[in-house]
């Protein structure tokens, strides 16, 4: 989430709303506000007192009596014990009854024989710092008796947005205020430092090597930094920061340090642009290099944490060691204290999936870190720059020397193309092109409108370049959805429209596995969605993920089974024995010198009982591999509707090798699991449906999403009358060498029985007496009818005479004999 200081936001955008009446205009219209926070009510009590007159306690050497103005009329006696008390000057003064932020209770007492009447306060007694050497001098212009709240910004309303990863503009007071100044019809503007930019000079733009002033300034690898600016400021004062800069800080979170560092802080909440301030005398040899970082280095961060380096982490280095993690935290050694004189500022663009790299790498988020991983607007640098050295210059004195600006050269994006009628289709309503126009410019889009639509009414076409910090939008749908977003989702219909009847086919690919899902639902299974992403094998047996979620999950699975098997063990590991489960997803197998291949499958795994138990059996039937070899049929009737399948034996852990038109596509296996020693055996299958695979067994050209598809549609159910005429059945014992699958031989005999053959059914396979050594008998029943007649025995001896004639020429194959 983001914090945004209500008072912060007021000055970027002037109005009178309260910070209620803010929270929901950027809900309804930008991000959603999850709470409002009010910060420093314990301050009301306290108002803005002048000394007129301090001297010596006569009974103390270290007390002072002073008269305060506090407003009330008389000045008040107030005995003070700060060394840095004088008259004339402002303090924050709390009347006698006011109750302190820590639970103190002021009350009128004698200190030394003098009454005090109230008491002067420090920074640290009213929560704004941790300075106790002397009360909180304030610089200000205000009336004695004023309410501190109203003179100094602590008083504020803290709103905490949650800002969505595709809008990193928003992670600024500048972006929100945009947002806010076009709901309002107002202007976001930023406030100026008097005249310290006037003293900034122009940037040397250079590609990867540069000088800022005397530094030298390179970048190994414009990868690691496309944009790099570096000034260098000479003669500055490190000091504490003035009452309004650390009030602005605390009302977002953040610690107040010193003025400089202070500074580099408000810019990053203001513009949302993450800069750093390095002491120019602690980078040794004049130079700052921007590179990766070497195996064995090691840097002691901000946090006071010896941190081990490598080379995925960036690094901003001197000419000998390196001094921060670029996008992430500064070193300890380079840090600003106040003994520095000379800085060297960095403002900077890092690769965001580097910047992610090392911070989980060094396991340390930063709002820096936060920012870079979602990307920066790439024009943001220079302004960001100008802003940071104007402050530092504004607040600690000094010089700006030099500038520097390493890879400036940023590519130019096209503008896109928005239809006017596009936008009534998709919202439901018409949007006339000036309401359109003026809501994109409003937030910083450039519109014109394309040559030649003009006339249209209704139907030009406009041109729409988004701003620099609005990466999201890359397409006409995101520039529709600004409009809606703009104009209020309000104001169109939220009735439903009748639907529209499309042109246009569903995806044969999201056809078929419909089908399939339907398919394996009816047959009791569920369906799984676990991620693809697994611990991964040995060499590069498997795709590595750049940066992966977890270690245990560095690589992208090449079998859907290895999944299904992860989560049976884990209802195994919850006493659920019985599992169905299938998933239809893709497979990612790699390729050397080439992007992997992406292959969709489907798999399934099914183990224990086949159904629920119920009181008409003691324990019902178990899965065995032939329901999955069953299971792996019907899923190939749908997948290969009109190819020839075939189930071959294979060995070890895998059954069967699933072949179609003689090339292999799938398995049914065994699956080896981590179960405890009461679990069932679990069966697994395991067949490609993706277009490469199905291209092996299609025709050369032919999609094979679109074959299956078609097929399909061939197969919707029709009608056909009741037979009346009787069915005759033929029993057939054969006697089938152990290298004939049963599936070929099925086939001719489909083929040989000709259109009289109804059904089909293998019901007995039988090894042992009577039966050659290497073959084994297989008995099928063909279920014969004629549509308009009864059968006659010689037509159905002739068939068979027909049938063993060609099953003994193709396979070998002969009738078994008693």
């Amino acid at each position: 989430p983001m914090n945004i200081s209500h008072e912060w936001l007021r000055a970027l955008v002037p109005h009178e709303l309260s910070p209620a009446q803010v929270r929901d205009i950027l809900t309804s219209r930008v991000a959603t506000v999850e709470d409002l926070v009010p910060l420093r009510e314990d301050l009301a009590p306290i108002v803005i007192g002048r000394v007129v007159a301090a001297s010596r306690h006569p009974d103390s050497d270290h007390l002072w009596v002073t008269k305060v103005d506090a407003g009330a009329g008389e000045p008040l006696d107030v005995i003070c014990g700060a060394p840095n008390v004088r008259a004339g000057a402002l303090y924050p003064f709390a009347p006698t009854g006011t109750v302190m932020p820590g639970g103190l209770k002021i009350e009128k007492r004698k200190i030394r024989g003098q009454w005090s009447n109230g008491m002067l306060c420090s920074a640290r007694e009213l929560g704004l710092g941790d300075n106790h050497e002397g009360i909180l001098e304030l610089s200000i212009d205000a009336r004695p008796g004023t309410p501190f709240l109203a003179a100094v910004p602590a008083g504020d309303t803290r709103l905490v947005v949650d800002v969505l990863p595709n809008r990193p503009d928003l992670l600024s007071h500048l972006g929100i205020a945009r947002e806010l100044a076009a709901a309002i019809g107002g202007a976001a503007s930023l406030t100026r430092f008097s005249d310290a930019d006037a003293s900034i000079h122009a940037a040397v733009s250079a590609e990867r090597e540069g000088r800022a002033g005397s530094v030298a300034v390179r970048v190994e690898d414009p990868e690691l930094a496309p944009r790099y600016m570096g000034a260098v400021v000479r003669g500055v004062k490190v000091a504490p920061s003035p009452e309004w800069l650390v009030a602005r800080l605390q009302a977002v979170g953040v610690r107040s340090i010193n003025n400089v560092v202070d500074a580099t802080n408000y810019v990053l909440h203001e513009m949302g642009q993450p800069t750093h301030a390095f002491d120019l005398a602690k980078l040794g040899g004049g130079a700052v290099v921007v590179r990766a970082g070497r195996k064995g280095e090691s840097l002691v961060t901000l946090d006071g944490t010896s941190r081990t380096l490598d080379e995925r982490i960036t690094v901003i280095a001197d000419a000998a060691r390196p001094h921060a993690v670029a996008g992430v935290m500064g070193g300890r050694e380079s840090e600003v204290t106040e003994a520095t004189t000379d800085l060297f500022v960095e403002v900077a663009i890092f690769d965001p999936r580097r910047t992610r790299a090392a911070r989980r790498a060094l396991g340390l988020s930063t709002d820096a870190s936060y920012r870079f991983e979602r990307s920066i607007d790439p024009a943001l640098p220079p302004a960001a720059l100008e802003r940071v050295v104007s402050l530092i210059i504004a607040l600690a004195g000094g010089r700006a020397e030099g500038v520097v600006d390493l890879g400036a050269a940023q590519k130019q994006r096209a503008p896109l193309v928005l239809r006017v009628a596009r936008v009534r289709r998709v919202l439901g309503e018409a949007v006339p092109a000036n309401d359109i126009r003026r809501s994109l410019e409003a937030i910083g889009f450039t519109v014109g409108t394309r040559p030649g639509t003009e006339m249209l009414a209704g139907e030009e076409e406009l041109s729409v370049l988004p701003p620099s910090w609005r990466g999201d939008v890359v397409d006409e749908i995101d520039i529709v959805e600004e409009v809606a977003r703009l104009i209020g989702y309000e104001k169109f219909p939220d009735d439903l429209r009748p639907a529209r009847p499309s042109a246009v086919p569903d995806a044969p690919q999201w056809t078929l596995a419909a089908r399939l899902r339907e398919e394996l639902v009816g047959l009791g299974l569920y369906e799984a969605r676990p991620i693809p992403f697994v611990r991964g094998g040995e060499g590069d047996s498997h795709v590595r993920v750049l940066n992966p979620i977890a270690e245990n999950e560095a690589f992208l699975r090449r079998d859907l089974l290895d999944s299904l098997a992860r989560r049976a063990e884990y209802n195994l590991s919850r006493m659920q024995g019985d599992v169905r489960l299938f998933e239809i997803g893709n497979v990612f197998i790699p390729r050397k010198g080439a992007l992997p291949t992406e292959e969709m499958r489907v798999a399934a795994l099914v183990m224990g009982a086949r159904r629920p138990v119920h009181f008409t059996e003691s324990k019902p039937p178990a899965y065995d591999e032939w329901d999955a070899k069953a299971l792996a049929e019907r899923i190939l009737r749908l997948v290969y509707p009109d190819a020839r399948i075939e189930l071959a034996p294979a060995s070890g852990g895998v059954l069967w090798a699933v072949l179609v038109a003689g090339r292999g596509v799938g398995r049914v296996s065994r699956v080896a699991l981590d179960a405890p020693v009461w679990a069932a055996p679990a069966f697994g299958v395991e067949i490609a449906i993706g277009e490469v695979s199905s291209e092996r067994v299609a025709q050369p050209g032919r999609n094979a999403y679109a074959a299956t598809a078609s097929a399909a549609q061939r197969r919707h159910p029709a009608y056909r009358p009741l037979p009346s005429t009787p069915a005759v059945e033929l029993d057939l014992a054969l006697l089938v060498p152990e290298d004939v699958p049963a599936a070929i031989v099925e086939e001719v005999l489909r083929r040989g029985a000709g259109d009289l053959l109804e059904r089909v059914v293998l019901f007995d396979e039988y090894r042992g007496k009577g039966v050659e050594s290497g073959t084994r008998s297989l008995a099928w029943r063909l279920t014969l009818r004629h549509p308009e007649r009864t059968l006659r025995d010689k037509e159905i001896e002739g068939r068979r005479d027909k049938l063993l004639k060609t099953l003994e020429h193709e396979l070998g194959i002969r009738q078994r004999t008693a």
